[in-house]
């Protein structure tokens, strides 16, 4: 059974770099860092409902060469979305009936460069194609799981919600509410936005789809992620933290949904168009 967002996958061109701009955008440091042989580094922050995972080149093997290819040819971004299974093994019949053709399941090994401690977990993925193009995994945690550190109220504690632009909204609901089994919270077409948003929730978070109403577009191309909403409990404070920083960040205005108050981060994010979000329900 899904029961969430695991975890979600920005490309950087370079760990160290990556991970000073993100731990700065959040403000906590890194919980988890490792390399695997392949020549993959990781940089892991645990939130209050999903993870961020940093990945980027190092030296020079199979990964690490692969990894520089997709920079090359895609940019660094926003690249992946892992959900969080109870129970991967049913999860995976069941994605096999739904004709998602999942790869077999794997068993996973991470050690922590700094702390020699270990993460296990099991693992699958689906082809994109099966997916409308987004690359989807499917994570169940063992040992070694991450617990999320409390922070202060101007700092980032959980992701609010990520946005996925489609040009064909029916079958996204079919992928993600009837087959992931995704609960949908609201399904609203907005003229005077230019959109339609389908909102579904899973794990305490939003998964946002987004039909862009006044662009013609082929329904049959793929889907593509747009970018991420963080949440803080004091969005003055994180604003001023933020700017403090150098990061270019619009004025503090009210957020579209009741109770909200959002601000833009412009730049400094690998890519990733960024909103920070406090008020509302969680």
């Amino acid at each position: 059974m899904i029961t969430g967002v695991d975890h979600i996958v920005i490309l950087a061109p370079e760990i160290e770099t990556g991970a000073a701009v993100y731990g700065s955008l959040l403000g906590r440091a890194p919980d988890w860092r490792a390399v695997s042989d392949g020549g993959a580094a990781t940089a892991l922050f645990r939130l209050g409902n999903t993870s961020l995972e940093l990945v980027a080149p190092s030296g020079h093997g199979e990964s690490a060469e692969h990894l520089r290819a997709r920079i090359k040819e895609e940019g660094p971004g926003l690249k992946s979305l892992a959900f969080a299974s109870s129970d991967i093994a049913g999860d995976h019949r069941t994605l096999s009936r739904l004709a998602l053709a999942p790869t077999a399941i794997e068993e996973r090994l991470s050690e922590d460069i700094s702390r020699e401690t270990r993460r296990t977990w099991r693992s699958f993925r689906t082809p994109r194609e099966n997916s409308a193009g987004i690359r989807w995994f499917f994570v169940e945690p063992g040992e070694g799981a991450l617990e999320p550190a409390e922070v202060p109220l101007g700092h980032v504690h959980a992701l609010d919600h990520l946005v996925i632009n489609t040009p064909n909204p029916d079958r996204a609901m079919a992928l993600y509410g009837a087959k992931l089994g995704l609960r949908p919270a609201m399904d609203r077409t907005a003229p005077e936005w230019g959109v339609r948003l389908i909102f579904l929730r899973t794990g305490g978070l939003t998964v946002e789809i987004a039909h862009r109403l006044v662009q013609a577009e082929d329904a049959s191309g793929p889907d593509a992620f747009w970018g991420l909403t963080w949440r803080v409990g004091d969005i003055e404070a994180a604003h001023d933290r933020l700017a403090g920083q150098g990061f270019s960040v619009s004025e503090v205005r009210t957020g579209r949904r009741a109770g909200t108050r959002v601000f833009t981060v412009r730049d400094g994010t690998l890519n990733v168009p960024t909103l920070f979000i406090s008020g509302g329900a969680d």
